[in-house]
């Protein structure tokens, strides 16, 4: 073709590829760089696009009158920082302003995928590339240091680099705390003392857990449950990343509860509430108070569940091999039936059946409260010993329910650990009532729960004590409102906890962010809802000291 034509055909070409790619100037295409172009400066579906002159945008030639400026290229991610500038942008990280307990999502977009915090100012941004919510943050805000909350890796935005300082290991471990088999079994030896970034002295195991709302009824529950030992140290040690979404979390709030090195001397549960508010369909909330016993059910089962535990095979989880028991459990059929005289007479069946259940948990009946003042017109508060209620399962007092006269009694091998629900509500059609009877007991001493056992000479030599020392005590209490009369008005119930802090051989009361030591003499003034009691190993009986 003569030159002179050549030269025509290119200017239809030309006017073509503005109309695909509407080119005006250079500035418009740096302009499109942001709506997805690829390197070239040409869209991805302009490869394939047919141009007037029977070229594509793929096969141009030398002289095909591409005057213009050459393309933009796309801004280059750094892999590394320049050199001599290995810690910029550190200084501006605020560890006062970070609190990794909430859940993990991004405070644009709500997703939980890819998510990044801002060590700067604490906010959640999903991913880090350059079109993501972090870094758009990075170029509006000036903040530029994020870290994967998954991967537990630094990055420094909008260069895309990887920080790989020492100065961040403490940020990554309050982030995802991590704990070594050592450091573990030392935890209930010696005595420790940790301090906050401020300066505060706190004991770790022993912190306050925010009550976001009416949430106290699991925070009690989760403090208890986090110095059960064998279930602490099972969450502190093992890899839970396979595991259901309900035991990551319990497990990384149990790591924080226990952590050496945090920012404060406090944890929330929100991330683990989240979780289990959707798990039971909104049953369980930080917005609604529920029962600790009810909660503590549902929360063991499903944690059973969680880790691959069976429905019928005992035994098929941590947690079953530290609760579950056997309970032997003798039932007697009464019929009712009129005489001769058409007088009303209760018969029992001649047959009694012998059924062996599992528990996890042990309720124990209080006896009523008295309905009336004394004598001197003052309201006594009564008390029963813990062996009363507990002779429920000696095997020798039976219990009338459902037309049915029942024996029960515990059987070998029994658990390691043990739990106990003092039922002190009931509910009527109008009202739920409140037994204020105070449940003594002697946490010096312990618990010797061999009266209440199956005799089993395979299992234990007949007349030898079985002792169990208490680890957890959750205790209820009723406030009132100042202008409320003392016959009316509605109660409003409160949670405490009092745990055992065996380094020191001390007791320490927790009600959400309030942490105190209490003497081991006046545990049984509260009134006891919950316990959890410890085998002791020593088999002769004798306290550990």
């Amino acid at each position: 073709m003569p030159p002179r034509k050549k030269a025509a055909a290119k200017r239809p070409a030309s006017e073509a590829l503005e109309e695909v790619q509407g080119v005006d100037s250079p500035a418009s295409k740096r302009s499109r760089f942001d709506d997805g172009l690829d390197v070239n400066g040409v869209s991805a579906s302009l490869s394939d696009t047919k141009l007037d002159n029977g070229h594509t945008g793929d096969n141009k030639d030398e002289d095909d009158g591409f005057e213009d400026d050459e393309p933009t290229k796309a801004p280059i991610r750094q892999s590394a920082p320049t050199e001599g500038y290995d810690d910029l942008y550190l200084d501006t990280i605020d560890r006062n302003v970070l609190d990794f307990d909430f859940e993990k999502l991004c405070s644009i977009s709500l997703s939980n995928i890819n998510v990044y915090a801002c060590l700067v100012c604490g906010k959640y941004f999903q991913g880090r590339g350059p079109k993501s919510h972090a870094y758009f943050h990075s170029l509006e805000v000036g903040h530029h240091v994020f870290i994967n909350m998954e991967t537990q890796k630094v990055y420094v935005l909008p260069e895309g680099y990887e920080v790989k300082s020492k100065s961040l290991d403490d940020i990554k471990y309050v982030s995802d705390p991590r704990y070594t088999k050592q450091e573990v079994m030392e935890l209930d030896r010696k005595a420790r003392v940790a301090w906050t970034l401020d300066g505060k002295e706190y004991t770790p195991g022993f912190v306050g857990m925010n009550n976001i709302k009416e949430n106290d009824y699991l925070n009690v529950v989760v403090q208890a449950l986090s110095h059960v030992t064998p279930l602490r140290n099972f969450f502190l040690l093992e890899d839970l990343s396979a595991r259901a979404e309900l035991v990551k979390r319990c497990g990384i709030l149990f790591r924080k509860i226990w952590n050496p090195r945090a920012f404060k001397n406090h944890v929330s549960p929100h991330e683990l509430l989240q979780e289990i508010s959707l798990k039971s369909n909104k049953r369980f909330t930080l917005t609604t108070q529920s029962d600790p016993v009810d909660f503590l059910s549902w929360f063991l089962n499903n944690l059973h569940l969680g880790l691959g535990g069976s429905k019928t095979k005992p035994g098929s989880s941590i947690v079953q091999r530290i609760f579950q028991g056997k309970l032997k459990v003798e039932s007697q059929a009464i019929t009712a039936k009129a005489d001769a005289n058409d007088r009303l007479r209760f018969e029992e069946a001649a047959e009694v059946k012998t059924d062996v259940n599992r528990f996890l948990l042990l309720t124990l009946d209080l006896p009523p409260a008295p309905l009336f003042q004394d004598e001197l017109e003052r309201n006594i508060i009564p008390q029963v010993p813990l062996t009363n209620i507990l002779s429920k399962y000696d095997g020798v007092k039976a219990q009338e329910h459902l037309a049915q006269r029942k024996r029960y009694r515990l059987m070998h091998p029994l658990p390691p650990y043990l739990m106990f629900h003092i039922k002190r509500f009931s509910t009527n059609k109008f009202v739920v009532e409140r037994n204020p009877t105070i449940v003594t007991f002697d946490a010096r001493v312990g618990l010797d729960v061999s009266p209440y056992v199956e005799p089993s000479p395979a299992d234990h030599p007949p007349g030898d004590p079985i002792w169990y020392d208490l680890v957890a005590n959750v205790t209820h209490e009723a406030i009132r409102a100042k202008e409320d009369v003392a016959d009316s008005g509605e109660e409003r119930k409160t949670w405490k906890v009092q745990l055992k802090d065996k380094g020191r051989d001390e007791w320490v009361v927790c009600q959400d962010l309030f942490v105190e030591q209490t003497q081991k003499e006046l545990l049984y003034l509260g009134e006891s809802y919950l316990q959890i009691w410890e085998r002791r190993r020593d088999p002769k009986g004798k306290r550990k000291t």
